[in-house]
């Protein structure tokens, strides 16, 4: 009989596979019994977890006895939710897209094991991600837009709303296992989306959402001092600019990427839980990985993610911070909005100072145990011109380094380096598109923005009408290789590919010719 890890939110939220199996979700991962972490961690189990335990104790020194054969007597093995959605090859790729919306939702009602219940419909990315994820969503949002499913949007907008208020801040996705953690703060955008489709009172239904939202990436900025100069995600810098890095609370191995975490550390040769909290806030950064976060530029065993100040990620912070001030002015507080715009302009003031490296011409992250910019050129360079913080010589210069650099034959590479990283190049991803022609069309380098947005859409185009898929990214270097690299195996689905996809065309009608052909379905190799 299912118990209540299946139907009960009040308990089913409280559940923890990685603390309530103790040894047992060890062992598991570490023999290891699936061959994706994930699938453990995301397992229901049929039975109260400490009794499950228990038996586990009690049956594991039996001469016979057989761990696989054990934990699918107690778990649920996760799986995909049942449709009857298969591919139409007869359907341009922006029909197929319209007709995934619906595959991809998930109604609230949908929740068991570590999934945390949430209540209104939401879209998931597709494939091993059937939860839903916090950047990820935004960029889905995109799509959402274009398909006229404002609906839908204000049902996401309202699940983030509820996980704010219900556990402080939006974790990385809906599951226990992601609590500890975020993602790149894209929740005011998304506000700005709603606004769109619902003017402005939108800010006003979410203000205080937003405000918890905002406390949580600012946490402890008052206990900061030259002594004690970091706390969780903010980090004070000699010259008194205060800025954030990505952090997790928890310095132990991802109980969805368990294995792979502790071969990390032990490969490391270095302090393990060290190891561990680099590697968690590079997830919550959402590039994991990539070497943007390794002090060798190659290995992740060199990964030092909570030295590093994101530019990324202080650009979102920046844009925060300004629609906090416009709450503020939507409710009267002038004061208040006051203090909002100095602190953005306070930020935007440090980012300029220690993220521009004026020989270069480019926006890096910024060590600062080192004192200085890492000096890896990667895309999230353009976040400073996406939210007009960049003066314009210097987005001439991040221009002129994006055409010469990084845009290849299907788009925008992510970073310069090759390495066995799914966020380095010769990758590219649908949200760093966007980013990148947006922040181009803010300075008027519509040219190249066009030329990117017109690269992306046929690739996609054409790996669709190969396979039939929208795919989670895409090798853009050389367009007869599929993406690679990573801890799993390039998904379909894919919910940030659909939306910006769709955005894209919207933006350049002129390209629908290129995505609204007949496929002619090929071997892709």
């Amino acid at each position: 009989m299912l118990l209540s890890y299946i139907f009960a939110p009040s308990v089913q939220a409280q559940y923890r596979p990685e603390t309530d199996l103790q040894e047992l979700f060890r062992d598991v991962q570490l023999q290891p019994i699936f061959p994706d972490s994930k699938t453990f961690a995301d397992c229901v189990p049929l039975r109260e977890p400490e009794q499950i335990l228990q038996a586990y104790r009690e049956q594991r020194e039996h001469p016979n006895f057989n761990l696989k054969e054990f934990v699918l007597q107690h778990f649920l093995l996760p799986t995909q939710p049942s449709s009857n959605f298969t591919t139409d090859t007869s359907l341009s790729v922006t029909a197929h897209i319209r007709q995934l919306w619906p595959v991809l939702t998930r109604m609230p009602d949908e929740s068991g094991g570590s999934l945390l219940p949430l209540p209104h419909a939401y879209v998931v990315p597709g494939s091993r991600f059937q939860e839903i994820y916090y950047w990820d969503s935004f960029f889905t949002m995109l799509g959402l837009q274009v398909s006229g499913e404002t609906a839908l949007i204000q049902n996401m907008v309202d699940n983030f709303s509820h996980l704010i208020h219900t556990t402080g801040h939006i974790p990385n996705g809906n599951r226990s296992y992601y609590l500890s953690r975020s993602q790149p703060p894209f929740y005011a955008l998304m506000l700005h989306l709603l606004t769109q489709e619902m003017g402005r009172e939108v800010l006003l239904k979410y203000a205080s959402a937003l405000r918890k939202e905002y406390a949580f990436w600012m946490d402890g900025t008052e206990s900061l001092t030259a002594a004690n100069p970091t706390h969780r995600r903010m980090v004070l810098l000699p010259d008194g600019s205060i800025l954030n890095r990505y952090w997790d609370d928890q310095p132990a191995p991802r109980p969805e990427a368990y294995k792979e975490d502790v071969h990390i550390a032990q490969e490391s040769g270095r302090n393990s839980e060290e190891v561990y909290r680099h590697i968690r806030a590079a997830a919550e950064s959402g590039w994991d990985f990539s070497s943007r976060w390794f002090a060798d530029a190659q290995n992740l065993s060199t990964i030092h993610t909570t030295d590093i100040l994101p530019v990324d990620l202080n650009s979102l912070l920046f844009h925060m911070e300004l629609t906090l001030a416009e709450v503020a002015e939507l409710e009267g507080n002038n004061s208040e909005a006051r203090l909002y715009r100095q602190k953005a302009k306070a930020r935007r003031k440090a980012v300029l100072r220690h993220m521009w490296h004026e020989a270069d011409g480019f926006f890096y992250d910024y060590d600062f145990v080192k004192g200085s910019t890492t000096n890896i050129p990667t895309l999230a360079a353009v976040f400073p011109l996406y939210f007009c913080m960049a003066k314009r010589p210097q987005a001439a210069a991040v221009a002129e380094r994006l055409q010469n650099d990084f845009l290849k034959p299907g788009g925008l590479a992510t970073t310069l380096v090759h390495t066995d990283q799914q966020w380095d190049k010769p990758n590219g991803w649908a949200p760093l598109q966007w980013m990148s022609i947006q922040a181009l069309r803010n300075y008027d380098h519509q040219d190249l923005a066009r030329d990117i947005a017109t690269r992306w859409i046929t690739l996609g185009t054409e790996v669709h009408e190969s396979t039939g898929k929208m795919v989670e990214k895409y090798n853009v270097e050389d367009l007869e290789l599929e993406a690679g690299g990573g801890e799993y195996p390039n998904q379909d689905g894919f919910g940030w590919t659909n939306g910006v996809f769709l955005k894209l065309l919207s933006l350049y009608p002129e390209l629908r010719p290129i995505a609204e052909r007949e496929p002619v379905l090929m071997d892709r190799r």
